[in-house]
């Protein structure tokens, strides 16, 4: 079964961003290639209105056979409050916390980003997931596009 993974905004940028270049492109390409599903959420179709048109372009390389688009729901609305709540992340990040609920109540493989500071942060996995687990919901894997493209069979 092909993995779903949620994507951030930040993983598209990385596209153009001379750090993050190779690993984004290649995630990109396995979504291009149908090798998995890119999971994208309108939140993230809202953030790339005001993103570059190169970051944009990335996007639309991927055929949409190979997208799944999920919303934002009142589930996960209420579950980024929770998070908020529990001090995983301020409220001036609300839009981080709801790319995680979102992902979380898709029940997708991953979610994938370069936010360090927000999303792929040990201390705030560990806090996002202690909510989701209080509130039944499965833990969510938040990995960096690095740890999630294949390197071939060894």
């Amino acid at each position: 079964m092909k993995r779903r993974i949620y994507t951030d905004t930040s993983v598209m940028g990385g596209v153009l961003d001379v750090e993050f270049t190779q690993s984004s492109q290649i995630l990109m390409d396995t979504f291009r290639h149908g090798e998995a599903t890119l999971v994208i959420s309108s939140l993230t179709e809202l953030e790339l209105l005001s993103a570059p048109s190169g970051v944009q372009a990335t996007l639309a390389q991927v055929p949409e056979v190979h997208r799944e688009r999920v919303e934002m729901t009142e589930e996960a609305l209420v579950l980024a409050g929770l998070y908020i709540d529990a001090r995983a992340i301020g409220p001036a990040n609300r839009a981080d916390a709801q790319h995680i609920a979102i992902a979380t109540v898709s029940r997708v493989d991953a979610l994938v980003s370069w936010n360090f500071k927000h999303i792929v942060n040990l201390k705030r996995i560990q806090a996002y997931n202690s909510v989701n687990l209080r509130e039944g919901y499965p833990i969510l894997e938040i990995r960096t596009p690095r740890e999630v493209i294949d390197y071939g069979n060894d």
